[in-house]
């Protein structure tokens, strides 16, 4: 599966938005299954931008569900939360945006942040 930064977007705009989350949000994503929505959850857990939970059975493998952001989901996020930034970014790097890494996104929404706020670079 490829890994697709407007649902991990989307994702970390969810959990940051729910009051309270003790046993995990079950997020449901308009375009997104069940196990897509999973998949990226479980890479955001694994780079340290949410904490989550394993809820995986033999009825539902790969069953990941977040509970809240950590310091870097926060700081991701607010690079990333206002739409003409996350547009303006997404149109620049165009149809490589699946495959930058993930640090250069960060860094180039950033610089379109900075730039957004006229901000010396």
């Amino acid at each position: 599966m490829r890994r697709d930064l407007d649902l991990i977007r989307v994702i970390l705009l969810e959990v940051e938005k729910a009051e309270s989350i003790s046993d995990g949000l079950d997020l449901c994503i308009e375009g997104y299954t069940d196990k897509e929505i999973s998949y990226h959850v479980k890479l955001l857990y694994q780079a340290g931008y949410l904490e989550a939970n394993d809820d995986s059975c033999r009825e539902t493998p790969d069953k990941w569900s977040p509970k809240s952001l950590t310091w870097q989901g926060h700081e991701f996020l607010n690079a990333a939360r206002d739409k003409t930034i996350w547009n303006k970014a997404k149109g620049k790097i165009g149809d490589k945006l699946s495959s930058v890494p993930f640090d250069f996104l960060k860094a180039y929404l950033n610089l379109t942040l900075k730039e957004h706020f006229g901000l010396e670079i």
